[in-house]
């Protein structure tokens, strides 16, 4: 089923090319069509396109079709073209002509940008509980372990007394920065582009505005040329976003699988969380930080990706954007499952508290020792040059008391704060607005 065929069929090798994988992608955007439906429905019927009793059949038709979908229960069937033909078909065959009236006054293209927005919007509140989990973990482990100090290093080498506070708690502080970029998005992508049609506008006396409070969007793309422009934008904007998050998740991947490994021995992986070797007997790998690594690495060229097939098209659509959804609509579900396997690694780990009693990192206490002597009056650079001779000689012998205070410090680590600035980007999303549209559809 074709909804712009006409009386010409379409050569079965140009439509198999052109659907692509349009049907298997179209799956992740099913439950937003119906609600993007619902909320169309509605309008049309104050505008009078619609009897009220056509309404109620056609929203009572259309829940039913929400619950099979949520229920796994839909599907796109052999020789329909998208999720948009399909649940047409379906209300078609169970309500006739009926069904054919839930069309007018949009075009797929406004219909595709609504179901996008509805599913990044659902899709970026999973990633921000995903994240807000491996906040909380990296913020516990960050305070269990804030007493027991590590080598920091610069340059990969030893550089200064760090803690495996500081460690945890620089990557929970990360994901502070990760949402607040998630936030801005989450902005763009709530915004109502219903009623832009294919770009153009309609004849029709549409009412934007109330198809924009049915579906609890913030605000809607008000020039309808630009609604349909901000498709790619968005994803890349979104991708970005997500990036982002990845990147920290990649970072704190490597330095896992560094800290875990022998010559460093810092940290230890549960033994039930690692793989061995088919050779080696001994070995147990970090596979779950490697593949987050890769995982994670790849997520953060999606936004390249939908960059060079979006950014020489002009204004107005183009097929060009149907290959976006490929590369785009499964980053969410590879960027959750990554954050939760990291949660629970974190949760399992074992930290050596007992770092410092290899000679090795004795040397890092050296800046300890100028600071002690600059604070007792000798200029700094005459205690720099002091303890660098001392060195030099073999005669330094570290203090490891040390004593610092400032804020975001070994002994302050500002743990409650960095937790109130991520309830404050948490609040920002507004997800109960979003909660009490849907309800108020979705209820019979």
């Amino acid at each position: 089923m074709k909804l712009w065929e006409k009386s010409v069929q379409v050569d079965h090798d140009i439509e198999k090319y052109t659907i692509g994988r349009d049907r298997e992608m179209d799956m992740y955007l099913a439950p937003y069509d119906v609600l993007g439906s619902m909320a169309h429905i509605t309008m049309l019927n104050s505008i009078g396109m619609l009897t009220d009793d056509e309404l109620s059949t056609l929203l009572d038709a259309l829940r039913d079709i929400y619950k099979d979908i949520k229920s796994g229960n839909f599907e796109i069937e052999e020789g329909i073209e998208d999720v948009h033909s399909e649940v047409e078909l379906l209300l078609t065959r169970r309500l006739g002509d009926l069904g054919k009236k839930i069309h007018s006054g949009r075009s797929r293209n406004d219909q595709v940008l609504v179901d996008l927005k509805l599913f990044m919007r659902y899709k970026i509140r999973e990633v921000t509980d995903a994240t807000l989990k491996l906040f909380r973990m990296l913020q516990q482990q960050s305070e269990r372990y804030k007493n027991v100090l590590m080598p920091g290093y610069t340059h990969l080498q030893v550089a200064m007394p760090s803690s495996f506070g500081l460690w945890f708690g620089a990557y929970a502080e990360s994901l502070v920065d990760d949402l607040e970029i998630l936030k801005s998005a989450y902005k763009v992508v709530n915004r109502n582009p219903l009623g832009s049609a294919a770009g153009y506008g309609n004849s029709f006396p549409l009412k934007r505005q109330m198809t924009t409070d049915l579906l609890g969007f913030e605000s809607m793309d008000y020039n309808v040329v630009y609604a349909q422009m901000g498709r790619g934008k968005t994803e890349r904007i979104v991708a970005q976003a997500l990036g982002g998050i990845a990147a920290t998740l990649s970072k704190l991947s490597f330095d896992a699988c560094m800290f875990s490994s022998q010559n460093f021995g810092f940290i230890k992986l549960h033994d039930a969380f690692t793989t061995g070797s088919s050779i080696m007997p001994h070995k147990k790998n970090p596979d779950v930080f490697e593949l987050t690594r890769a995982k994670c690495n790849k997520l953060q060229s999606v936004p390249m990706e939908i960059m060079l097939i979006s950014n020489n098209l002009p204004s107005g659509y183009f097929r060009d954007l149907q290959i976006i959804k490929e590369t785009f609509l499964p980053t969410f579900d590879s960027l959750i499952e990554c954050l939760n396997m990291v949660t629970l690694m974190l949760e399992h780990i074992t930290v050596n508290e007992h770092i410092l009693d290899d000679p090795r990192y004795d040397l890092m206490f050296s800046v300890e020792e100028v600071n002690r002597l600059a604070s007792d009056g000798m200029p700094f650079r005459d205690a720099y040059k002091k303890v660098g001779l001392d060195i030099e000689a073999g005669k330094f012998k570290p203090c490891k008391d040390i004593r610092h205070t400032h804020e975001g410090s070994i002994g302050n680590l500002c743990n409650d704060r960095v937790a109130a600035l991520i309830d404050k980007v948490i609040s920002g999303f507004d997800f109960p607005s979003v909660d009490r549209a849907y309800q108020a559809l979705l209820k019979a």
